[in-house]
């Protein structure tokens, strides 16, 4: 069974494989260049759950089961933010930065320069959307909840989880293994409901 997954970054599809590989061993998954779908998707959706399925829809267009995720940061001294944002953060707060990874974890530990350890909670959440080319379609999410860090620690993973702080792990994402950030992380909770949802649509 083939599956499009609506990305171009290279290790959200790697990271997206070894999490599918060990859930459903009968399942391709192809990227938008593999299936010939150019262009960028505008993702003006307002939630990670209406990116996630503009994506998918766009996907399912190539007459595969079209898959996509729309994940990022939620900090609560922020109101949510990032956000849907997440990904370019750094871009919408107008900073003076590069407007990528280390540009949006800047940005982030500005915007929280004054507020205290103990109110630096957030999520990491992930929404991942399934359609169909039938018409069918779905919708899971999956939450791992830490703390902000005011610096670095870790060079592993990507996006903001330098910061991330675990406490199950008492590691931020950036210091644990790809396996064990698996085990516990908003994407890989998702997935796992993806993988469960999608047996019982086929």
């Amino acid at each position: 069974m083939k599956i499009v997954l609506a990305s171009r970054n290279q290790k959200k599809i790697k990271e997206l494989r070894q999490l599918l590989s060990t859930l459903l061993s009968d399942v391709e998954v192809l990227s938008l260049d593999d299936v010939g779908i150019m262009g960028d998707i505008v993702e003006d959706g307002t939630t990670f759950e209406e990116n996630a399925l503009i994506k998918a829809r766009v996907a399912a267009g190539s007459g595969y089961i079209g898959v996509a995720d729309d994940s990022g940061l939620t900090v609560d001294a922020l109101g949510g933010e990032p956000g849907v944002y997440s990904a370019r953060y750094a871009a919408k707060c107008n900073f003076a930065g590069d407007h990528d990874d280390e540009g949006n974890n800047q940005c982030l530990l500005h915007n929280l320069r004054d507020v205290p350890d103990s109110e630096r909670g957030g999520a990491y959440v992930c929404a991942v959307a399934c359609v169909f080319p039938d018409g069918r379609e779905f919708v899971v999410r999956g939450e791992a909840r830490g703390i902000l860090l005011c610096e670095y620690h870790g060079t592993g993973g990507f996006g903001y989880d330098p910061l991330f702080f675990f406490p199950q792990f008492g590691k931020t994402f950036a210091e644990v293994s790809a396996q064990e950030k698996h085990s516990v992380s908003h994407r890989g909770i998702a997935i796992r409901a993806f993988a469960k949802k999608l047996k019982e649509y086929l």
